[in-house]
């Protein structure tokens, strides 16, 4: 994934409580939801106990209109209250990056 820089990254890491109540249909809902917000770039997830997803990006803007999104603020409020036992959210700016590929 070659993106412009600079571009933002959205860092969400989480613990799961257990079992799924609705999780996993809410999990895709909301991809295919910033998938389709302006700026908009990517997203990257990985799960195996302590849960990481990454969103890019085009700016800072954009990030705070999906923060904004109603069905978006509804899943938040439904993590707190169901799926989450712990999360953090950091947000950086992404001005290098570098790969191995082989």
């Amino acid at each position: 994934m070659e993106l412009q820089k600079p571009y933002y990254a959205v860092i969400f890491t989480s613990l799961r409580t257990e079992g799924d109540q609705g999780y996993a249909q809410m999990a895709a809902e909301m991809e295919e939801l910033a998938r389709q917000q302006p700026g908009f770039l990517d997203v990257e997830s990985a799960r195996d106990g302590l849960g990481i997803t990454v969103s890019y990006w085009e700016s800072l803007e954009a990030i705070a209109h999906w923060k904004a999104n109603m069905d978006h603020r509804q899943a938040q409020k439904n993590g707190i209250k169901t799926w989450y036992s712990w999360y953090k959210v950091r947000i950086c700016r992404v001005e290098r990056e570098y790969e191995f590929n082989k």
